[in-house]
């Protein structure tokens, strides 16, 4: 099969591709920095082209060769905005509005859609906003194409090796003696990699799989504050964390917003962590993928990134 994969540079694409290559599948891979993609060269039945996903033209040329497609593109930031930021509409609504009514022009019918877990309309932050949206537009062009199947993923906080997630608390306790820290109560269900990686490509030409929407999360929840608490401890710093009120969090996430490059945290974030991160039923069985445990995976590869670290 021919999978055209928007995103596949990205942390999770980079998994997505590997497995999509060891299946044998051929795989399309657009992006503006070709340089970003050219590890991925090495993957058998790897096309790596140049090419803006966000103009039309270069989306249909792409489509053309593909008979289906998945979409991971994803942004954690954007600029201000309501019901959220023009960023978030960008990659989160608009995209996925137009990768699916093209699909339907084109007649590629399977179209795989990455969202997020807690996606909602009336959800507390732009990012998780903008994700239902993303997802309603998918649902509406699909709704008037019969010969066509698409299937939406929610996964929580994604860990492993290359995340943002546990290697920047890691990063933090490298260099902070407590770790101020909102919201730390904020419950949430890190799913690993490789687990969101396997439900994605097994759910490819599995029909049961067609028209359903999946959570994917991982084997248990911790509270924020217990997840940078082992982040700090395996990565050979502990610490303890303090929790601080949530104005001051925002003062904090503002900060971090105010300094040059992709900010820490930003106040769109804190705002997500209103509501828990959690998923009451496990990973279904149709997916194939065994949620890996944080445990088994994340001490390993934070302990050799602190060992990089002293060595640089």
């Amino acid at each position: 099969m021919r999978v055209l994969v928007i995103g596949g540079t990205g942390f999770i694409g980079r998994h997505v591709v590997a497995r999509l290559s060891k299946a044998d599948h051929a795989v399309i891979v657009p992006t503006r920095r070709y340089q970003h993609g050219r590890d991925l060269l090495v993957y058998p039945g790897l096309n790596l082209i140049s090419a803006d996903v966000h103009d039309d033209q270069a989306l249909e040329a792409l489509l053309g060769e593909a008979d289906a497609v998945i979409n991971l593109a994803g942004i954690l930031h954007s600029r201000s905005g309501s019901p959220y930021g023009p960023d978030f509409k960008l990659v989160h609504v608009d995209l996925p509005r137009r990768v699916a009514a093209a699909c339907r022009r084109l007649g590629v019918k399977r179209l795989l859609h990455v969202s997020a877990l807690g996606a909602s309309a009336e959800g507390p932050s732009g990012y998780l906003r903008s994700k239902a949206a993303g997802e309603a537009a998918v649902l509406a062009e699909f709704a008037s194409y019969p010969e066509g199947a698409c299937t939406l993923f929610r996964p929580s906080v994604v860990f492993g090796p290359e995340d943002n997630f546990m290697n920047m608390f890691a990063c933090l306790a490298r260099w902070l003696p407590v770790i101020p820290l909102a919201r730390s109560q904020a419950r949430l269900q890190p799913v690993y990699v490789g687990d969101v990686a396997n439900a994605i490509v097994g759910a490819l030409s599995n029909s049961r799989t067609y028209g359903r929407t999946y959570a994917l999360a991982g084997f248990a929840d911790y509270s924020l504050g217990e997840l940078v608490e082992l982040a700090a401890r395996w990565s050979g710093h502990p610490r303890h964390v303090l929790p601080i009120p949530v104005f001051l969090g925002r003062l904090q996430a503002f900060a971090f917003e105010c300094l040059p490059g992709e900010p820490l945290l930003s106040r769109d974030n804190l705002d997500s962590l209103a509501v828990d991160n959690v998923c009451e039923v496990p990973m279904a069985l149709e997916l194939g993928s065994v949620p890996m445990p944080l445990e088994s995976v994340a001490p390993a590869y934070l302990a050799r990134r602190s060992k990089a670290l002293v060595h640089l």
